[in-house]
């Protein structure tokens, strides 16, 4: 999926299979806040794939906004084609909760590669805000195919 314009009629990019106006565009457009913290992290993925990276920017935490670089946030998503998200599981992050975690994979091809972001996200609520306050990126531990060569081994080459 491509940044861009969405019909109002369009599935939600964030993977909800509803109408984007009644799902992430009401949090992206400031008609509604989010209510929970997952509710969050799929409008912040939305608003990458639609460009609007003033909302990621508004919804970053306000202690930790200085790590937000709006500009290179921007260079990002046009530069990139977004193709899905899948939310793993949260822990906490209800209408009523004060924090929240949101462990997602977002796939995206940027740069002619495609990748896969997977993160831990962490969320906290500030008078029925929810925020994004840190995430920490999960990479899985690369696993050898072949046996290991020793240091005194003949080289595989012969």
């Amino acid at each position: 999926m491509m940044q861009g314009t969405i019909s109002k009629n369009s599935n939600c990019p964030c993977g909800m299979s509803k109408p984007y106006e009644s799902c992430c565009g009401q949090y992206i457009s400031g008609k509604k806040s989010a209510p929970t913290a997952e509710a969050l992290m799929r409008s912040r993925y939305s608003a990458y794939v639609k460009g609007e990276i003033p909302y990621v920017g508004k919804t970053h935490d306000p202690k930790s906004a200085h790590d937000f670089d709006e500009k290179a946030a921007t260079e990002w998503s046009k530069n990139t084609d977004w193709h899905s998200l899948e939310i793993l599981k949260t822990e906490d992050g209800g209408p009523e909760d004060e924090t929240g975690v949101v462990e997602f994979i977002a796939k995206f091809t940027t740069g002619g590669q495609t990748q896969a972001h997977h993160e831990l996200s962490i969320f906290r609520r500030d008078h029925d805000q929810w925020f994004y306050v840190d995430g920490k990126t999960i990479i899985k531990p690369f696993k050898r195919e072949t046996p290991k060569i020793g240091r005194n081994d003949l080289c595989p080459c012969g």
